[in-house]
Parts: structure tokens; C-alpha cells; sequence
């Protein structure tokens, strides 16, 4: 794959901050590596993302002395594709979307962090949410209704609420009178709240105030921005507990980079809680180091959801 094609594949321009010079570059990896790319997920507004993320790109710049470059794509496979293509060194993923590049490539990528949530839990949920107005308060009411997924590699957007419904006995597609997806997981909240769709899929943490949309999560960062006042949103389902998705890292780049940008992240939250708060979408508790095992379930669950989809 061409640099024009991955480009093309991330689907938005490119945004750097220009390198200070009094920021040398001493890494012995630096004449390898000339630049650290860091691919954003799509889901919500662009200028949005780009914000959340300036923090983290001065912070990654200071850190290792190489100009850091942000590529917010247009959805999941944005991402997955960049890595896939060696053509980006960093993202921070969902389960599914890292499970979906481990099935394509299993030395593609290593997780090397995960977040921890306020209550020092390593894991979050997929919530069914639909308009109060609308009156529906149960999944047995959206019989007949419309649902709006949130992306194809989204683990609480799409992979898991698909399958635990039908583990409950609900094939989606016949269900519900129409599915589709949003866009991300903040398109689809707004699409439900202007009516689109009758419900919606997110991620949360599921704990702390359901008013502030809980601790972390989707909703946390809509409720944060006034974009959501959860007084509008009846939940009436909740997954079981999902593993968090990893920071993954090129299989390829130096182990000397790779452990300098763990240590980096591992302290951030307390080194920068700001900008720690910022990208991991709420009030959580840290990064932590994580193993490829802790996703073993969620790549078993999506090689299963691709081979019945063949």
C-alpha cells in the first residue's frame, strides 16, 4: 500500500505541531524512525479529536524528540489499515478493532498499555440507549424499532452487543426493524437524538453518576462538551463487562522506543492528569502494562463472527 493510499485510507488531513528546536533528537532509533505517527479512531467531530489529542502530541514530542504526527481517520478501518501498512507507530484501540488486525496479522501490532477504570476494574460495557421521550425503557420495547450500531471494528459499538443479543436468543436483524451504523459512537447518539434511529450502542464504564455519564466513556465525553444531557437518554441494556482496549505499538520498532513510551504512559495519569483525562474519555484510573493474552476472548469472538458471516 502506497503513503498516497494510506493516507487516502485515513481519510483526513494530516496535523503536526512543528518540532522546537530545542528538542534534540539523541535516540539512537531517531535517524530509523523521523517521525512518531499516531492514528485517531474516528467517531466524533475532527477539530474535536485533534484537540483532546494536541496535549498528548506535545507531550509524545518532549518525550522522545521526534516530530509527532496525528492522522484522525474517518472510522476503525482508517487505523487498522495504517498499522497494517506500517505507516503508522502508535493508536489506542478497541478490542475488536486490535483483534480484527491480530486476525489479518499477528505480528502486526503489540497492546502495551490498557486503561484502568476509577475502581481499578480493567474493563467497561456496551450500553443500549434510546430517546426518554420515546418512551422506551427495555429492550423488549425496541421489538420493531430501529437500532444504530456505531462502527463495524467497535467492540461495545457493534462486535459484542451482536453477539451476547444473540447468545439471549435476538437475532438483530430480524428484531429490530432496521439496523445500521452511525459513524462512530458519537454520530450515532446524535442520530438517535434527532430521531434517526430509535436506539444506539456505546461504550461506558458504567460506573460513578449516570447524570455526569458515568465515570468514562462516550457518553462521559458528550455530556462533557454540552453535547448530552443524559436526561434525554433512557439505558435499557447493559453487556457484560468487555476487556479495555489496548495502546498498541508496531511489532517492528525498537524495543528502546517501545519501553520508553510505556514508561511515559504508565505515569501519565499522574505525571499529566489532564491530558491523561483528555484521551482515555474521562475520569479513569491509569494505564496500565497489559499482555496480547488478556484478548484472547474478543479475538475468539470476532474470528467467530467473521467465519458465520463467509
Amino acid at each position: 500500500m502506497t503513503h498516497h493510499t494510506v493516507r487516502s485510507a485515513l481519510a483526513l488531513a494530516l496535523a503536526t505541531t512543528a518540532l522546537s528546536p530545542a528538542i534534540a533528537q539523541s535516540t539512537d532509533w531517531s535517524t530509523t524512525i523521523p517521525a512518531f505517527r499516531v492514528g485517531i479512531l474516528g467517531g466524533e467531530n475532527e477539530a474535536d479529536r485533534l484537540k483532546e489529542w494536541s496535549c498528548f502530541q506535545e507531550l509524545v514530542q518532549t518525550e522522545l524528540g521526534v516530530p509527532v504526527e496525528l492522522y484522525p481517520a474517518s472510522d476503525y478501518a482508517g487505523v487498522m489499515q495504517g498499522l497494517l501498512a506500517d505507516q503508522l507507530e502508535y493508536a489506542q484501540l478497541g478490542a475488536s478493532a486490535y483483534a480484527g488486525i491480530h486476525l489479518q496479522d499477528p505480528e502486526a501490532v503489540e497492546p502495551i498499555v490498557t486503561n484502568s477504570e476509577a475502581d481499578g476494574s480493567l474493563g467497561y460495557y456496551a450500553m443500549m440507549y434510546a430517546r426518554a421521550d420515546s418512551g422506551i425503557t427495555s429492550l423488549e420495547q425496541m421489538e420493531g424499532k430501529s437500532l444504530a450500531f456505531a462502527d463495524p471494528n467497535s467492540t461495545s459499538g457493534y462486535l459484542v452487543p451482536n453477539a451476547e443479543l444473540k447468545l439471549q436468543g435476538i437475532d438483530p436483524e430480524i428484531y429490530f426493524s432496521q439496523t445500521g451504523f452511525g459513524g462512530g459512537h458519537e454520530q450515532a447518539v446524535v442520530a438517535v437524538l434527532q430521531g434517526q434511529y430509535d436506539g444506539g450502542v456505546t461504550w461506558t464504564s458504567g460506573i460513578g453518576e449516570k447524570a455526569e455519564g458515568f465515570s468514562r466513556g462516550n457518553l462521559r465525553s458528550m455530556v462533557e462538551k454540552g453535547m448530552l444531557d443524559m436526561e434525554e437518554l433512557n439505558i435499557i441494556w447493559q453487556s457484560s463487562l468487555i476487556p479495555n482496549g489496548p495502546v498498541v505499538m508496531r511489532n517492528d520498532l525498537p524495543a528502546e522506543l517501545k519501553d520508553q513510551v510505556k514508561a511515559m504512559l504508565v505515569g501519565m495519569a499522574e505525571s499529566d492528569p489532564e491530558c491523561f483525562s483528555a484521551v482515555s474519555a474521562g475520569e479513569g484510573g491509569a494505564f496500565v502494562p497489559i499482555e496480547a493474552d488478556f484478548y484472547d476472548g474478543v479475538i475468539e469472538m470476532r474470528r467467530m463472527e467473521q467465519e458465520a458471516a463467509r
